[in-house]
C-alpha cells in the first residue's frame, strides 16, 4: 500500500508514519515544518527507503499541481493547533486549517480514500451549555458559544473541514473518514499541551506545582492507541462517509490526580496549587467510543500511567 500523510512530520502524523512503515507500507510526507520537525527522530524515519518526504505550503496551490498520485490512502493531519498557537493568531488558524482541506479535496479523484484528523472542540461548546451528555457520542449537537472568542477559530475550522469532506465525497466520488481526536499525548507532541507541560515544569523543579483547571477531568489516549483507531478506520469499508470519535474512554481522569501522577513519575514531591483553567476549556471531556468498537473491534492498550512514563521519558531524555 501506498500512503500519503500531509502533515506527516508533526506528532500523530511521525507515529503513524512509523506504523504503517511498520507494517510494510510505503509513505509519502508532505509537511511545511512550520509545526512539524525536522529532528532525530524525523530524521530516523525519513532515512528508511520506504518513506520519501517533500517540502511544500499546503495553502499554496502551487504545491498541489507539483502533488504526486496513485496513493491508496491519504491522510490530512496538517492544522495549525494549540490553545496558545490558536489564541496568538485565529485568523492564521481559520486560513491554514480551511484552505488546506479545501485544496485537497479539489486536489482528490474518485475512488480515493482520506483520513480528515477533526476534534473533539467541535463540540465542546455545547458541553459547557449542557446539551451534549458525557461521555460524548458523534451525534452531540454543536455550539458556539461566542465566535469572537480566538479558542473557537479551531473548532471553526475543523468543523468546517468535516462538512467539506462529507459532502465532498458524496459530490466527488472519494471515500472521507473523518476522526475526532480527544486529548491524545504522547512523546514528542511538543511543550504546550498538558502532560509534556508538566513534565516539563515537574522536572524543572517548580515548587509549589502550579496546576491549571486542577478540577477538570480528561480521557488521556495515548498516540499509539489514536494511530491503531486510524489504522483500523482506513481499512473498514463502512467507516467511509462517518464521524469517528478517537480516544480512550476506560477511564476519566482529574487534572489534579494527572499532576501527581507526572509529580511522582520525575521524582517530585512538590505540592500542588490549584490555578483558574484557560479560559473557554471545559470541565470536562470524554468520548463515547461505541461506534469505533462496533466498526473495527478497537480497544485501547496502553493505560494512563505506562503512556506517561514513556512520555516523560522521552522527554527526560
Amino acid at each position: 500500500m501506498r500512503a500519503l500523510l500531509l502533515g506527516g512530520a508533526g506528532f500523530i502524523g511521525l507515529h503513524l508514519a512509523r506504523r504503517l512503515v511498520t507494517d510494510g507500507h510505503e509513505v509519502t510526507i508532505v509537511d511545511d515544518f512550520s509545526r512539524g520537525r525536522d529532528d532525530a527522530d524525523f530524521a530516523e524515519l525519513a532515512g528508511d527507503p520506504r518513506v520519501g518526504v517533500r517540502d511544500g505550503d499546503l495553502t499554496d496551490p502551487r504545491t498541489w499541481r507539483q502533488m504526486p498520485r496513485g496513493f491508496d490512502q491519504i491522510y490530512l493531519l496538517a492544522a495549525v493547533v494549540g490553545v496558545r498557537n490558536v489564541e496568538a493568531d485565529p485568523a492564521r488558524v481559520v486560513r491554514v486549517n480551511s484552505l488546506s482541506a479545501l485544496h485537497l479535496i479539489d486536489w482528490l479523484a474518485p475512488g480515493d480514500r482520506v483520513f480528515f484528523a477533526s476534534t473533539s472542540e467541535v463540540y465542546a461548546g455545547a458541553v459547557e451549555a449542557g446539551i451534549a451528555p458525557v461521555p460524548t457520542g458523534e451525534a452531540a449537537p454543536i455550539a458556539v458559544h461566542d465566535v469572537t472568542a480566538p479558542r473557537y477559530a479551531y473548532a471553526i475550522s475543523k468543523l468546517l473541514g468535516e462538512a467539506a469532506f462529507l459532502h465532498g465525497a458524496r459530490a466527488r466520488g472519494f471515500e472521507a473518514v473523518v476522526g475526532r481526536f480527544h486529548n491524545v499525548y504522547g512523546p514528542r507532541m511538543g511543550t504546550d499541551h498538558a502532560i509534556p507541560e508538566m513534565a516539563m515544569r515537574a522536572m524543572a523543579g517548580e515548587r509549589p506545582f502550579r496546576v491549571p483547571g486542577a478540577d477538570q477531568t480528561r480521557a488521556f489516549c495515548y498516540v499509539d492507541d489514536a494511530v491503531d483507531a486510524i489504522v483500523r478506520l482506513m481499512a473498514t469499508p463502512a467507516a467511509a462517509g462517518q464521524i469517528v470519535h478517537i480516544g480512550d474512554d476506560t477511564g476519566e481522569t482529574g487534572i489534579a490526580d494527572l499532576a501527581k501522577l507526572v509529580l511522582r513519575l520525575t521524582g517530585s514531591d512538590a505540592t500542588l496549587e490549584p490555578a483558574p483553567g484557560a479560559a473557554g476549556a471545559v470541565t470536562r471531556r470524554c468520548p463515547d467510543l461505541t461506534l469505533l468498537r462496533a466498526l473495527t473491534g478497537f480497544q485501547p492498550a496502553v493505560p494512563l500511567e505506562e503512556g506517561v512514563r514513556r512520555t516523560v521519558e522521552w522527554y527526560r531524555r
